[in-house]
């Protein structure tokens, strides 16, 4: 855990000075600056990686379960998620909010049981497509560790750049570049969420509503998720109009018709769905990578 620590400080000091170094307000900027910053830890772990492949393969091999180790972040969703579904099975409505606030850093005061379990179920497949899938898939890539590093420092970028209290466009290129290096790995996401559960419904909400959010990606995550479960998720366009709550996570840009997306009204027993969900995919996405690195050796 501590270790974890120490490798989270040094993407946040590392993103920090190439900001105060290149920042000017500019999106021009912003993209030497995102270029700069990665290349201050994917080239290192790059050459480090070579260096242990040239003298032993074992030793590139345990740098490269080092740096994946690292970069992955089981427990970044696992605390808060398990934590709100324990407080909402034993009656703590109130905990369950105060959990969730403090997660996806909004007010969650006035959310019932259905918002809350639609909330976390969100929350939680973005970080899991963050912190698990896509540094699955960059790892695997010929660069190896330093494709993981690319992508955990690209998606912490996206976010520390662009805060809402931003004024300038510096941070516009870590998103747009992100949204691209996430394209790939989202998709193949999206098909396992719907190859371990409901199929005919994943693809069906993933063809008519991943275009109702804001960013696609994520629309394509949740659309896809939430036909394999069965569950209705992102903000209906109704409350949010009447400004119950309004883009909470500055994913939803338009909702869903209730009556058309398939499934149910978010309760309490899709949390361990959603975990299933996620478990059930990852365990596809592993068996893969093995049969293909057995393929791979004996080609």
């Amino acid at each position: 855990m501590r270790t974890n620590n120490l490798f989270l400080a040094l993407l946040r000091a590392t993103g920090a000075h190439v900001r105060s170094w290149c920042d000017t307000g500019t999106s021009h900027h912003g993209c030497l600056g995102w270029i700069v910053a990665n290349a201050m830890l994917a080239i290192p772990v790059l050459m480090v990686y070579w260096i242990c492949q040239l003298i032993h393969p074992l030793l590139g091999l345990l740098w490269s379960i080092l740096i994946l180790y690292l970069c992955m972040g089981f427990r970044n969703y696992n605390h808060y998620f398990s934590a709100i579904q324990m407080a909402l099975l034993n009656g703590e409505q109130m905990q369950a909010r105060n959990l969730l606030g403090e997660w996806c850093d909004c007010d969650a005061s006035a959310m019932d049981t259905a918002d809350i379990t639609r909330m976390a179920i969100e929350k939680a497949l973005i970080s899991v497509q963050k912190d698990v899938f896509g540094i699955i898939f960059w790892f695997v890539l010929p660069f190896g560790p330093a494709g993981a590093i690319l992508y955990r420092f690209s998606s912490y970028l996206q976010k520390s750049w662009n805060e809402p209290d931003d004024s300038d466009s510096f941070g516009l290129f870590a998103k747009k570049i992100f949204y691209w290096i996430d394209w790939v790995p989202v998709r193949l996401t999206a098909l396992s969420f719907a190859i371990v559960g409901n199929f005919e419904d994943a693809i069906y909400a993933w063809r008519n509503f991943a275009g109702r959010w804001k960013n696609r990606n994520i629309g394509i995550l949740l659309a896809s998720a939430g036909g394999a479960m069965g569950v209705k998720l992102g903000t209906p366009f109704e409350r949010a109009i009447r400004g119950t709550f309004v883009d909470l996570n500055s994913f939803v840009t338009m909702g869903y018709e209730s009556e058309s997306f398939p499934g149910e009204e978010p309760k309490i027993r899709y949390l361990q769905s959603a975990l299933g969900l996620i478990w059930r995919a990852l365990l596809l996405w592993l068996l893969l990578l093995f049969f293909f690195s057995i393929a791979f050796n004996f080609a």
